[in-house]
């Protein structure tokens, strides 16, 4: 899993996998889910994403359960 944020445009990309993207879904203005050819998520972007996420230059990983 890749997190990019692009500050220039204000983008949150969250990139699950490494394909190519099929189809897209913009299921709330700003919030767009991209779909691979097999139907599962391959990434999501949030638009104007420092109106949405508190510091989108920064991250926070925790894994959480079995490791």
């Amino acid at each position: 899993m890749k997190v990019i944020y692009d500050s220039d445009t204000d983008t949150l990309n969250l990139l699950f996998r490494d394909e190519p993207v099929a189809e897209s879904d913009e299921l709330r203005e700003g919030l767009i889910i991209d779909y691979g050819c097999d139907g599962k998520i391959v990434s999501v972007e949030v638009l104007d994403a420092s109106e949405h996420v508190t510091e989108p230059q920064g991250i926070t990983y925790e894994l959480r359960g079995r490791h």
